[in-house]
Order: structure tokens, then C-alpha cells, then sequence
């Protein structure tokens, strides 16, 4: 027999508690606890029967071939690459970021220019055929082909139950959930959305994924009240997270890889929003660096690597006289605590009085860098705007630096030169290195440097001199 029961379950971090509580126990949020309503299925002995949901048993691993699945190959390069080289039969992809950053444009491209890749089934839960149909309309007119495949379905479905006979009937290659939010599993009271729906329904939809080989695309909103819970409780369910980044009034998005089972983390793509769809970006070095001002003062290049992938972008700085009692710190697209790091560094090690000046730090093109190789750039543009003295127009700078004002060494750096020298500039400031690789770029002069402030000499300076 089914007996309900009532539980409130956080929708930001999904704890559950038997009572009602006003802020969460567990993540500190108000008002973020829900009710919900459970059927658990009990026998008469009182003890929950626990169902099998698959006939699977146990194989010796040498029994088990292993052999690369193939992927499904994709025309748009920077999707496929951010995916690990294609779409991996049975895998279970989430894709998330903030509403209307582009996340069912970017997947209705991608069912659209699959021709070659089998059936595709488009579930949508907040849009009617006809608004989806408009956009297809809107996106053909950029895209290769002029016509919308046979092989490409529609349906406006929020039961899942429903969906899923759909997708057992018709057996495509892809499914796309837009979005998991609305759908609803009618076994469960609580309503769609919440964190109970979502997490089974995700569920649901991965043992369909690894029973038949469907690979199934699922769309997460991120809200800022917290009424529709987050993807971050999808995270452990699915195969991939992808996050699509950028701000509502810039045209550039970043897909970025967070976690892949099949593929590389940290992995990038870069797309321009346009009026027509999702246009790709394949050398996003070269778009971020086009209207960057040459021989401007607090300009710096860095080169950053997103995943397997060296990008150069513009770092700049600007430093003001400050009237407050603590000059500000601002920064855009860098570390709050590096910024600090690289700032306490140049007023102790370079004797720049830097704690009477506001600083801010801004990368361009709306990129993020988090790791360390970025401390050199950063320290370059703050010196720059504070002396007022441009940098060297055609040199790229990296390297960690450290407490004591030394520079210490970062990984990929071959990779990295032979990207900046790709794109014509002609020298590069380093760390020197404990041990010198064997293939170093030959159309680029290398500086190694041991310090900041010999790395910042050599930048400021006229002459060229090379240390080979």
C-alpha cells in the first residue's frame, strides 16, 4: 500500500527535514525550504520494497570489449570540441547558465545541422511549436542548409512518462529536454521545478540513456531567487556539465566544460550572439585582441589556457588616485585575491605606492582567467597605468609570481608561444625555466626573467635582449 508522506526539502541545496523551517540548516538560505509530498510504497510487513530498474549483471572485466564508442559527429567545431570530439551515444548532457543566455538557440542549431547523425527529438516544456518553429525559421538563415531535415521532431510535452514512450517509439539518436525544470513525473505531487521532480526525472532519463544508447541534451535554468532549483543538483546524475557564460549585453558566450566523463574539463567554446543564432568563433585570440589600442598605456597580452586550448587576450589596467580611506580594488575577469597577491607584490618588491591608488582590472571580450599564469600580465598593466608608460606593443607575458617577487614557472608553455608567435608577436616574457624545453618556438624572441622587476625592465625598455 502507498503511504504519503510530507517532508520540506531545500531548493538550493536540497537538504530535507521533517518540519518546516524558516532558513535552511544546511546552506543558510530563507525561505528556501518547500513541502513536498512522498508515496512510499511499503509491504505488509511494513519494510520498503526496493525495485530492480534494470536485468544487469555482473561481467568479467575481460569479457567486456573495449572498444571506443563512436561518437556522433558535429558541424559546429566549437560545440564538438567543448564535448570531447562529438556527441557519445548513451551519454546524458546538461547544459546550464542564465535565462535567455542562449542555451535552447545553441542546441536547436545543433539539431538542425545534424544531418548525418540519426533522429533527433526536441521536448519542449515552455514553448509552443510554432515559437520554435519561428526560430528555426530565424536560425536557416545563417546555417549551411537552406531546409530543415525530415529526421528533426518536435513535441511540447511536460508528462515525462509521456515523453519517454515518445522517444521509445520513434528511437532517435538525440534527445533535447528544454528544459528539465518543467517536466514532471506523475507519481510525484510536488510540483514542477522542484528539487524532488528534478533530480528523479534526471534519473529517469539517464537509465533510458544507458539502457537504449540515446544520447540525451538536458537544459537547466539558473534563477536568481531560487525558485526553480539549480543545476548543481543534476551535477552527479549526468555524464557532462556545460555552462554557457557571458554577459546579457556583450556578444560573445563561452561554452565552458566543467565536467565530462568523455572528453577534457576546463575545455572552452567561444560563440557571437547574433540576431540570427549562435555564430561560432574559431580563433577567439584573434577576436578578442581586434580593437585592442596599440602602445596604450595599462594594456597587457596574456596567454590563458582554456582546457587543451592557448587563447591570448588583452588585460587592462588603470590606476586612480584614491581620496577614500581604502583605495578600491576592482576587478573584471580576474581573481579577487590575486589581484590583491600581484598589488601587495608591487608596492613591497617594486616600491610603487600603490596603497593611495584605486586599481582596476578588466579582460577583455568578457573572458575569465582563473589561473595563476595571469599574474604577470596583471602586475604589467597595473605598472604601466601607474607610470603612464605603454608596454612593448608586440610582446605577450607569463608567469606565476610569487611572495617574494620571484617568477615561477607554468605549464603548456610551448604551447602557449607557438599560439602568440601564431598570431605575430615577436617576443615573450617568461619565467626561466629550471629546465629548458626541447622545442621551443623558433619566430619568437624569448626573455626569461627571474624576477618582476627584471621582467618589468625588459617590458618598459626599448632595446631588445633575448635570453636563449
Amino acid at each position: 500500500m502507498a503511504k504519503q508522506i510530507s517532508q520540506f526539502v531545500c531548493q538550493e541545496c536540497g537538504k530535507v527535514s521533517p518540519k518546516s523551517m524558516g532558513k535552511c540548516p544546511q546552506c543558510g538560505n530563507w525561505g528556501s525550504m518547500v513541502e513536498e509530498i512522498v508515496q512510499s510504497t511499503t509491504s505488509k510487513k511494513g519494510k520498503a520494497v526496493i525495485r530492480s530498474l534494470s536485468n544487469a549483471e555482473p561481467h568479467r572485466l575481460h569479457e567486456i570489449s573495449g572498444e571506443t564508442e563512436k561518437r556522433i559527429p558535429l558541424s559546429i567545431e566549437e560545440f564538438s570540441r567543448v564535448l570531447g570530439g562529438g556527441i557519445v551515444p548513451g551519454s546524458i548532457v546538461l547544459i546550464s547558465g542564465d535565462p535567455g543566455i542562449g542555451k535552447s538557440t545553441l542546441l536547436l542549431q545543433m539539431a538542425m545541422e545534424m544531418t548525418s547523425g540519426g533522429t533527433v527529438l526536441y521536448i519542449s516544456g515552455e514553448e509552443s511549436e510554432h515559437q520554435i518553429k519561428m526560430r528555426a525559421m530565424r536560425v536557416l538563415q545563417s546555417g549551411t542548409s537552406h531546409e530543415i531535415s525530415e529526421n528533426f521532431y518536435l513535441l511540447t510535452e511536460t508528462n515525462l512518462d509521456a515523453v519517454l514512450e515518445h522517444a521509445r517509439q520513434l528511437n532517435p539518436a538525440v534527445i533535447i529536454i528544454d528544459s528539465i525544470q518543467t517536466m514532471t513525473l506523475s507519481e510525484l505531487d510536488s510540483s514542477a521545478g522542484t528539487i524532488t521532480q528534478v533530480r528523479e526525472g534526471a534519473t529517469r532519463l539517464r537509465e533510458f540513456a544507458k539502457r537504449s544508447g540515446v544520447a540525451v541534451f538536458l537544459i537547466g535554468h539558473v534563477t536568481k531567487d531560487g525558485n526553480i532549483a539549480g543545476p548543481r543538483v543534476l551535477e552527479h546524475i549526468v555524464d557532462t556539465v556545460l555552462v554557457l557564460e557571458g554577459e546579457r549585453y556583450q556578444a560573445f558566450r563561452l561554452l565552458r566544460s566543467v565536467k565530462n566523463r568523455y572528453g577534457a574539463t576546463s575545455e572552452v567554446g567561444v560563440f557571437e550572439m547574433r540576431d540570427v543564432g549562435m555564430k561560432e568563433v574559431r580563433n577567439p585570440s584573434e577576436v578578442f585582441l581586434a580593437e585592442r589600442m596599440v602602445n596604450a598605456a595599462g594594456s597587457a597580452i596574456a596567454v590563458s589556457m582554456e582546457g587543451t586550448r592557448p587563447i591570448l587576450v588583452e588585460v587592462q589596467g588603470l590606476t586612480s588616485r584614491s581620496f577614500l580611506n581604502n583605495p578600491r580594488r576592482t576587478p573584471n575577469g580576474v581573481d579577487f585575491n590575486r589581484l590583491l597577491l600581484v598589488t601587495a607584490v608591487l608596492t613591497r618588491r617594486m616600491g610603487m605606492r600603490l596603497n593611495e591608488q584605486d586599481i582596476f582590472i578588466n579582460v577583455v571580450g568578457g573572458m575569465k582567467i582563473n589561473e595563476p599564469a595571469a599574474d604577470l600580465p596583471i602586475a604589467a598593466a597595473i605598472a604601466s597605468s601607474y607610470q603612464d608608460v605603454p608596454l612593448r606593443a608586440d610582446t605577450v607575458l607569463i608567469g606565476e609570481i610569487g611572495l617574494s617577487g620571484e617568477l615561477r614557472w607554468v605549464n603548456q608553455m610551448p604551447l602557449r608561444l607557438r599560439e602568440a608567435a601564431k598570431l605575430g608577436f615577436k617576443q615573450a616574457i617568461i619565467p626561466k625555466p629550471i629546465h629548458k624545453p626541447e622545442s621551443w618556438p623558433k619566430d619568437i624572441q624569448i626573455f626569461e626573467a627571474r624576477s618582476v622587476k627584471e621582467a618589468l625592465k625588459f617590458a618598459f625598455s626599448d632595446s631588445t635582449t633575448t635570453n636563449q
